[in-house]
């Protein structure tokens, strides 16, 4: 069974970065044809796609916040990281990783998702 499971500071200072892990068991994230992407959510807000690194390597950002991102992965450990730079409180949201044959999955009945993790940026 696959399983995804994000790890990470639940508290962030303001302009500091927001260092996030995915742990991925069950398949390797440098077989098949996936896409392995980070989301968020606000609070009261909707979802949105950071970026994602497919199972070849390549990587994509989303044009918001693409110059404060940074995703990387470490295929010894099966795991997939984010780098979100100069973070401020408007920042703070639930912090998704997903699994996908989409670049960017449409929501969260699409493809695998971790439980996902709070983080709060403080000012």
């Amino acid at each position: 069974q696959v399983q995804l499971q994000e790890s990470g500071p639940g508290l962030v200072k303001s302009s500091q970065t927001l260092s996030l892990t995915c742990s991925v068991s069950g398949v390797s994230i440098i077989s098949n044809y996936d896409y392995w992407s980070w989301f968020r959510q606000p609070p009261g807000k909707g979802l949105e796609w950071i970026g994602a690194i497919s199972s070849s390597g390549d990587i994509y950002y989303g044009p918001s916040l693409k110059s404060r991102t940074s995703i990387s992965r470490d295929t010894t450990k099966n795991q997939f990281t984010l780098q979100l730079s100069s973070v401020t409180p408007e920042d703070t949201a639930v912090y998704y990783c997903v699994r996908d044959l989409n670049l960017v999955p449409q929501g969260k009945n699409s493809g695998s998702w971790g439980q996902g993790t709070r983080v709060t940026v403080s000012s």
